[in-house]
């Protein structure tokens, strides 16, 4: 059997006895880590209440320089990514998405990602530190399908725009107000194609940024028109520390903060929203299959959000104990607005995850809540 006819194979929900083999100068590249050391940026309380609540009950917008953006291109795209990532890639119709991850075949997470099919290209947006080693291994895995490839993250610029007004505050800021109800039908990752200044924009619904609004993607030479548009509208920019409180408390982990080379999709709980358990084999699979029916689901440690009795936020990395146990480390924190306390994201043991369960973070008081707060 060719390399071609496996991976089609593969495509079509035939799994093949053993996961697809990573070639050597994929198997090169570094696994992704999050290595805490000192002279890391920590955690701020310096938290803007202003375009906070704007966020909370108009619109605010960011911009998320954070994401890196790669076309897929060619008639065979769908069915190549369909092997590759952990969610339902082939079923989509132009205008939908899906969040999904894309693992090694031990299971462990190479990237989240959203994938976008806008139905002559598909768009995926990642971690832009992850976007060349995503791509060189999308690259490692073309064996003669009809799928082009290409890096567009300094092409385009992407602007978050969240809160209850979000879709008006995009139409307006586009210069279309009848995109408004097309914005407004939106499913969740679903994408529409407008236009900026006589260039195409591209419109997705969004929820990583912790509250629901929509994902803009112009040209870059057009970006700060945009946001010039936005700010002409009285519409709060989000700074990092603020747009950080957002998705905290929504409990929303980003790869390479709450996310990493080691992590198992479980463990982060984002198995509802990015794997299909209904679909043909990926990379990885046989990991997560066993880990839910054998297992049944259980992991040894698991995300979970906390809520600390002070103000103070702990640093990232920081230790979670119960007594004299450590349990757990923190992998993201900020001061919550709407808790009025330092809240975080921390990978615990699973005995410490009830709802209510009391720990410590470096000796100041936490206790363990279900998100959003």
């Amino acid at each position: 059997m060719t390399k071609t006819a496996k991976f089609a194979g593969v495509a079509a929900g035939v799994c093949p006895a053993d996961a697809p083999a990573v070639p050597a100068s994929a198997a090169a590249h570094a696994t992704a880590r999050i290595e805490w050391n000192e002279d890391m940026p920590q955690h701020s309380t310096t938290v803007s209440l202003d375009a906070y609540g704007a966020a909370r009950h108009r619109a605010a917008f960011a911009a998320r320089s954070d994401r890196g953006l790669i076309v897929v291109s060619g008639a065979d795209r769908a069915a190549y990514l369909q092997g590759l990532l952990t969610n339902d890639v082939a079923s989509l119709a132009a205008g939908a998405g899906v969040y999904a991850a894309y693992l090694t075949p031990q299971g462990r997470m190479i990237t989240d990602l959203f994938v976008y099919e806008l139905g002559d290209v598909m768009l995926v947006t990642v971690a832009r530190a992850e976007t060349e080693a995503v791509l060189s291994r999308f690259d490692q895995f073309l064996f003669g399908e009809d799928v082009k490839l290409g890096n567009v993250t300094d092409a385009f610029a992407h602007v978050s725009v969240v809160g209850p007004h979000a879709a008006e505050v995009v139409a307006g800021a586009i210069g279309d107000s009848a995109a408004r109800g097309a914005l407004d039908s939106l499913a969740e990752h679903g994408s529409a194609r407008l236009t900026f200044r006589g260039q195409p924009a591209i419109v997705t619904r969004e929820t990583d940024a912790g509250e629901p609004g929509f994902g803009v993607y112009i040209d870059r030479t057009l970006a700060d028109a945009f946001t010039s548009s936005l700010r002409a509208s009285d519409v709060a920019e989000l700074d990092a520390q603020t747009l950080d409180a957002l998705r905290v408390e929504a409990g929303v982990p980003w790869f390479g903060r709450d996310m990493d080379g080691e992590t198992i999709p479980l463990e982060a709980g984002i198995e509802s929203r990015a794997i299909s358990f209904t679909k043909g084999c990926y990379v990885g699979q046989e990991v997560i299959i066993r880990v839910l029916h054998r297992g049944h689901g259980k992991v040894a440690r698991k995300l979970a959000s906390l809520v600390l009795d002070g103000d103070d936020v702990p640093r990232a990395g920081a230790a979670v104990t119960s007594g004299d146990r450590e349990v757990g480390s923190v992998t993201s924190a900020a001061w919550s607005p709407r808790a009025g306390h330092a809240i975080a994201l921390a990978y615990l043991h699973r005995d410490f995850l009830a709802p209510g369960t009391a720990v410590a973070v470096e000796g100041a008081a936490a206790t363990v809540v279900t998100p959003p707060i």
